[in-house]
């Protein structure tokens, strides 16, 4: 019988892995592996079945030869199996993508695997950073309204207006609390962050509070603020401001300012005024902030949010535009220059209610700042222009209480009358203070005397007005009393023991 393939070379039997011609079988199948191969035309010879593994123990291979028994010459031991990696949960480089079998982690720690870092988008973290949501809980949880993170200190929270070390932390070192700040931002926030070295934006915790950030760089090394942004918004009467500032919100027409220090409250207040808005009126209402803080539902208005630097480039450019989409309520957040003020003016006077915050101490104040900022050419102008749309002024300063935990806010009121509108276009604003003294009728009233009624009412005491109040004499007079300390005096005052420290 003809043999169906050809014949292939001899081997030596003691390197040859194939069978024998005597152990092949037509077909193609080989008794000792049950291997079966199709055969290719231009294949000179088939594909050899694997090798039978040795015996444990046995360093020589059971390899047959012509004669069907084993090599005589022992062959060299195989190589050692490389041990396989033990096995490891598979990690996700992204965030919140945790293993099922890892155990609970405090909220904030990133999720590590075999100790290397794990990247969280462009930020790998090492496992030692600071948990940002669990000191945003904390935070809330002591009624703080700030807290600083930087290099060389623990957390602060300013309570009460007063900064403590958070408990239970320890120094913040450079490296961990950058890759903790970055792991909150997204990249486009980082690269401006990087570009700029300031940056402004805002941050949510689910079921628990916004927070209004700023980060910054300071020698050489990263730095934050964040300020809490409830989600409730307040009323007016349980901030315990003057009723005459709720009447704000029903204006037709004009400019309202909310002025005072930072931290003093300025944007509650303007929230509250919204809010109230919202809710009696059917308007259209348009926010330019930097970042959002408050969010405002729709109610009986369609409100209408812009972020500089998201939603627009800067408050001037919203501005210019936002005269074409029909709003008549604007709320610009800070009026920062001469641009932003000029639309702000000119959006009031086309006949829209502006909002808008300032960094002045009193009413007076503002007024110059305002008239200031622009030219001394344009000022005559700018006086008539402010005198016809100013509609009232705020100025707001928060106080530590003595009777509760807390602060309360003090506030000094100006109304637009005719009386004033006339001091401000002659250009005698040294005035007001006066006509705001004697216009408690309109509901006006200066920054001392509503000090001296707290004092009166028990709400704070007598050296906390003295720090606040603007004039000395006019405070001490109102109070009647007279310690004969200075103001610089009366911060160093320690509440307690009412002890200079």
């Amino acid at each position: 019988m003809s043999e169906p393939y050809p014949r292939t070379p001899a081997v030596p039997p003691q390197h040859s892995y194939l069978p024998t011609d005597a152990q092949r079988q037509p077909g193609g199948t080989y008794p000792a592996s049950g291997f079966t191969f199709s055969p290719v035309p231009s294949q000179s010879a088939p594909v050899p079945p694997a090798a039978p593994v040795a015996a444990a123990g046995s360093y020589y291979p059971q390899v047959p030869t012509s004669s069907g028994g084993l090599p005589t010459a022992p062959v060299a031991p195989p190589a050692a199996p490389v041990p396989s990696p033990p096995t490891v949960p598979a990690t996700s480089a992204t965030l919140g993508s945790v293993p099922s079998t890892d155990l609970p982690r405090p909220v904030g720690q990133p999720v590590s695997t075999a100790g290397r870092p794990v990247r969280v988008g462009q930020v790998e973290l090492h496992g030692d950073e600071l948990p940002i949501d669990e000191i945003l809980q904390e935070m809330v949880r002591l009624n703080a309204s700030d807290v600083h993170l930087t290099a060389g200190a623990p957390p602060m929270v300013r309570v009460s207006g007063a900064l403590h070390a958070l408990e239970g932390y320890t120094i913040v070192l450079p490296e961990p609390l950058r890759r903790s700040l970055y792991a909150i931002l997204t990249q486009r926030q980082r690269e401006h962050f990087e570009e700029e070295l300031e940056l402004d934006f805002s941050y949510a915790v689910r079921g628990l509070a916004r927070f209004r950030v700023n980060i910054y760089q300071q020698r050489e090394s990263i730095g934050a603020a964040f300020r809490v942004i409830p989600y409730e918004i307040k009323s007016l009467e349980s901030l315990g401001l003057p009723p005459v500032i709720s009447t704000f919100a029903g204006l037709p027409r004009g400019l309202v300012l909310v002025t005072g220090p930072t931290g003093s409250g300025k944007s509650t207040t303007l929230a509250s005024i919204i809010d109230l808005a919202n809710r009696t009126r059917e308007d259209h209402i348009m926010t330019v902030e930097d970042p959002i803080e408050f969010l405002h539902r729709h109610k009986k208005c369609v409100v209408n949010q812009r972020e500089v630097g998201q939603d627009t480039h800067s408050f001037a450019n919203a501005l210019k535009h936002v005269l074409r989409q029909d709003p008549d309520i604007i709320l610009v957040g800070e009026m920062r220059d001469l641009e932003t003020i000029s639309v702000a003016l000119t959006a009031a006077e086309t006949g829209h209610l502006v909002f808008a915050t300032l960094h002045t101490q009193d009413a007076a104040q503002t007024v110059d700042r305002i008239i200031d900022v622009f030219p001394s050419h344009q000022q005559a102008q700018v006086r008539t222009q402010l005198a016809g749309t100013l509609q009232a002024v705020v100025c707001q300063t928060l106080c530590k209480r003595s009777d509760a935990p807390g602060r309360v806010v003090a506030t000094e009121v100006l109304v637009a009358t005719p009386a004033i509108r006339n001091l401000v276009r002659d250009g005698k604003t040294y005035q007001i203070y006066s006509a705001m003294q004697a216009g408690a009728q309109q509901g006006m009233h200066t920054l001392d005397q509503h000090l001296a009624d707290l004092v009166r009412n028990g709400r704070i005491s007598y050296e906390v007005g003295l720090e606040k109040c603007h004039h000395v004499e006019d405070y001490n007079r109102l109070t009647g009393r007279f310690s004969g300390q200075t103001q610089g005096q009366a911060g160093l005052m320690e509440p307690t023991l009412g002890q200079v420290l």
